[in-house]
């Protein structure tokens, strides 16, 4: 049974830093992309980064390249997500996800209906 869960939210301050990890248990690390998302108050859900777990490839929306940065542990069962300069609208809850596809399913990497396992999510409160 696929477990995904999420640690690591908080409160902090405009230009602070957090780092989120995500404990991943239950299936076979090939094929499978990890993500993260995030879904601010009354708003949709956003994919934020995503990485392609078996050679470690990156992608990042445009809010939060040069600042956010997904890595994973060499056992690959813990996926993190480093917070740096966090500003107000990063306010989210943060959701960790995952798929299973190949290396060139990119298209999807950041897109919320192409993935099939989520964790309950953590929150993260930016204040100015």
């Amino acid at each position: 049974q696929v477990q995904l869960v999420e640690s690591g939210g908080g409160s902090v301050q405009a230009g602070g830093s957090l780092r989120l990890s995500c404990v991943a248990s239950g299936f076979s690390y090939s094929l499978v992309w990890m993500a993260w998302f995030r879904q601010p108050p009354g708003k949709e859900r956003e994919g934020v980064a995503a990485m392609y777990s078996s050679d470690g490839d990156t992608y990042y929306s445009d809010s939060v390249k040069g600042r956010f940065t997904i890595s994973q542990d060499n056992a690959k069962i813990t996926m993190y997500l480093q917070m740096n300069n966090l500003k107000p609208e990063d306010t989210a809850m943060y959701y960790c996800a995952a798929r299973f596809a190949n290396r060139y399913a990119i298209a999807g990497a950041l897109r919320v209906r192409d993935y099939n396992y989520w964790g309950q999510g953590t929150q993260v409160t930016v204040s100015s």
